[in-house]
């Protein structure tokens, strides 16, 4: 009998600032799994290659990150509807030999949202910045939450319709008005106050604000930046001068893990302590 640990990893390029690493360390303990998991840096443009070495090393499973979330849908032989819908992943697994595909990222971000937050999304009016791999992978579950609007809002309008088309069965069956729009036709618009304002675009990762017009906030809107630590500052910081409230994305970031460890290994984390430890490592002073 073998007492190897199960490899994992979280894939990307950058990947150093993972804390994937630290939150499968804390499920596996939680759970009582077996289990390795590491950060691989591959090189942009060769992510098939480097996932095969991997696998040749015995990976089982991985995260993906930037930038690699549509290169590992692509790769992959069997898609669940959300990735599907996303048509970009962020889990993979091989089983039976074929390499499957799930995105966890909407559930994640539902999840911090109505239970971490305790913010409920039924009936509300949501707008989502950015219609990239980020803005795709949260809109299916967003819908299925019973939002009642969801505007999708992107640097060029055709990009946003694509995405939204893809969705648009889905929003029909669940009752939600889905639409898209450019930047400027939203700042250009007479749009009224968002119930929930979600910046999903690359922005922040370049610590670059979005432009958006104060009539989309009120006092009661929930602004949300799905990066976190200092790159969702910029984003959140502008946005709490014009709502009570903001959160960033480091719940999402946790419950997503949680449920790609549970696609993985069977079993769902209990999330609540290990967001607060990590919350207090990534709000520490820095030494």
């Amino acid at each position: 009998m073998s007492n190897v640990a199960d490899y994992y990893t979280v894939v990307g390029n950058p990947i150093a600032h993972s804390r994937s690493p630290w939150l499968h360390a804390k499920f596996a303990a939680q759970t009582q799994q077996s289990m390795r998991y590491d950060r691989s840096l591959l090189d942009i443009g060769n992510f098939a290659s480097g996932l095969s070495l991997l696998r040749a090393n015995g990976l089982q499973g991985c995260n993906v990150t930037v930038p690699f979330k549509t290169d590992a849908f692509e790769l992959a032989q069997w898609h669940s509807p959300a990735a599907i819908l996303a048509q970009a992943c962020n889990t993979l697994w091989w089983d039976a030999g074929v390499l499957k595909a799930d995105n966890t990222d909407g559930v994640g971000l539902v999840r911090d949202i109505t239970h971490n937050a305790g913010f409920k999304l039924q009936g509300t009016r949501l707008l989502v910045i950015g219609a990239g791999g980020a803005g795709a992978g949260i809109l299916g579950p967003l819908i299925d939450a019973g939002c009642t609007h969801i505007l999708l809002a992107n640097r060029t309008r055709t990009k946003a319709t694509e995405v939204v088309r893809r969705h648009t069965t889905l929003a029909q069956v669940r009752g939600c008005e889905l639409s898209a729009t450019s930047l400027d036709d939203l700042n250009g618009s007479d749009q009224q106050a968002f119930d929930v304002v979600v910046n999903a675009s690359a922005a922040s990762l370049g610590g670059q604000r979005i432009h958006l017009n104060d009539a989309l906030f009120a006092p009661h809107t929930l602004a949300i930046d799905l990066m976190y630590g200092p790159s969702s500052r910029v984003f959140l910081n502008w946005a709490a001068e014009r709502c009570n409230q903001t959160r960033d994305g480091l719940g999402m970031l946790v419950e997503q893990a949680a449920q790609s460890f549970a696609i993985w290994r069977g079993s769902l984390p209990h999330t609540d302590n290990v967001l607060r430890e990590l919350r207090l490592i990534v709000d520490a002073p820095a030494p």
